[in-house]
C-alpha cells in the first residue's frame, strides 16, 4: 500500500557495491571496459563503412549490433561513472525512465538483431544460389529497420506503464543503472500488470528471436553435413562460428534476467546479469568478431594501412 502525500522526484542509485574502498576499483575497471567497447566497436563500425569488401549483408547487420552495443553500454556506463567520482548518487524521476528506456531499446534490438543475423547465415549456406535475390537491398533495409522499430515499441510499452505506478515510500534503487524490473519492484503501487506485461513481452523479445536462430541453425548443420570435402564443411561453419559464438554468450546471460517477473530475482543476480549483458558482451562481441573473421581481420589491416601513412 502506498502511504503519504506526493510521489518521489528522484531515485538514488546504490551502485553494484556500497562499500567506499572498492568504489576506485570499480571506477578503473568500468572505464576501462567502456573505452574498449567504444573504440572496439567504433572500429568495426569505421571498417565496414569504409570496406568496400565489406559492403554486404551480414555486416550492414553487424554495423548495426555494433551500434546497439555501444549505445547500450553509453545508457548506463557513464552516469555509474559520474556517480562514483562526484559521490552524488541520484537521479531524476524523468531521467530515470528515459534511461531505463533507451537501456530496454538496445537490449531488445540485440536479441531482433541476432535473429536476423542468423536468418542471413541460413540463406547463405542452404539456399546459395539465391542469397543475392532473398537478401536484396532492399530486403537488407526492411530487415534492419524492423529491430529498431519493434524495440522502441517493447521500451514505450513498459515505459508507459511504469508512469502509471506510484513511487512514495522507497526511491533507493540496489543497482547501478536504472533497470526496469527493480524498478517495478520499487513500486508501492499495484503492479500485477506490469509484471505480467514483462513477462509476456519478454518472453516474445526472447522466444521469438531464439526460435528462428534455433531453426536456422538445425538448417544450416543439416547443410553441413550433407556437404561431402571437409574443406567444404569448416568453409562453411566458418562463417557462422562468430555469430553463433555471440549468441551463445548473449542468451546465457540474458534469459535469467528479463524471462521471469522482477519479484523472481535476488538484487545480486540481478545486477550480476545486468553487468554481463549490457557491459561484458558489447565488450567483447568486437574480439570475436575480428580475431574469428577473415574478412573483418583484412579490412582491418587494410584500414590501418590506408590511415598510417597519413599520420
Amino acid at each position: 500500500m502506498c502511504q503519504g502525500n506526493g510521489t518521489i522526484s528522484e531515485f538514488i542509485l546504490l551502485g553494484l557495491s556500497s562499500q567506499a574502498e572498492l568504489q576506485g576499483l570499480l571506477l578503473a575497471i568500468f572505464l576501462g571496459m567502456y573505452i574498449v567497447t567504444v573504440v572496439g566497436n567504433g572500429i568495426i563500425i569505421l571498417a565496414i563503412g569504409l570496406d568496400s569488401n565489406l559492403h554486404t549483408p551480414m555486416y550492414l547487420f553487424l554495423a548495426n549490433l555494433s551500434l546497439a552495443d555501444v549505445s547500450s553500454i553509453s545508457t548506463s556506463v557513464p552516469q555509474m561513472l559520474i556517480n562514483i567520482q562526484t559521490k552524488h548518487q541520484s537521479i531524476s524521476y524523468k531521467s530515470c525512465l528515459t534511461q531505463m528506456y533507451f537501456s530496454i531499446v538496445f537490449v531488445v534490438i540485440d536479441n531482433f538483431l541476432l535473429g536476423v543475423m542468423a536468418y542471413d547465415r541460413f540463406v547463405a549456406v542452404c539456399n546459395p544460389l539465391h542469397y543475392a535475390t532473398v537478401m536484396s537491398p532492399r530486403h537488407c533495409i526492411f530487415l534492419t529497420i524492423i529491430p529498431w522499430l519493434l524495440s522502441n515499441i517493447v521500451a514505450l510499452t513498459h515505459t508507459l506503464l511504469l508512469g502509471h505506478l506510484i513511487f512514495r515510500d522507497r526511491n533507493s534503487l540496489p543497482h547501478f543503472f536504472c533497470d526496469l524490473a527493480p524498478l517495478i519492484k520499487l513500486s508501492c503501487s499495484d503492479k500485477m500488470l506490469n509484471e505480467l506485461v514483462l513477462f509476456i513481452v519478454g518472453l516474445s523479445v526472447v522466444t521469438f528471436p531464439f526460435a528462428l536462430i534455433l531453426f536456422s541453425y538445425i538448417c544450416i548443420v543439416r547443410a553441413i553435413l550433407r556437404i561431402s570435402s571437409e574443406e567444404g564443411k569448416w568453409k562453411a561453419f566458418s562463417t557462422c562460428s562468430s555469430h553463433l559464438i555471440v549468441v551463445l554468450l548473449f542468451y546465457g546471460t540474458i534469459f535469467g534476467v528479463y524471462f521471469f517477473p522482477s519479484s523472481a530475482h535476488p538484487e545480486n543476480t540481478d545486477k550480476i546479469g545486468a553487468v554481463l549483458f549490457t557491459v561484458v558482451t558489447p565488450m567483447v562481441n568486437p574480439f570475436i568478431y575480428s580475431l574469428r573473421n577473415k574478412d573483418m581481420k583484412g579490412a582491418l589491416k587494410r584500414l590501418i594501412i590506408k590511415k598510417g601513412p597519413s599520420l
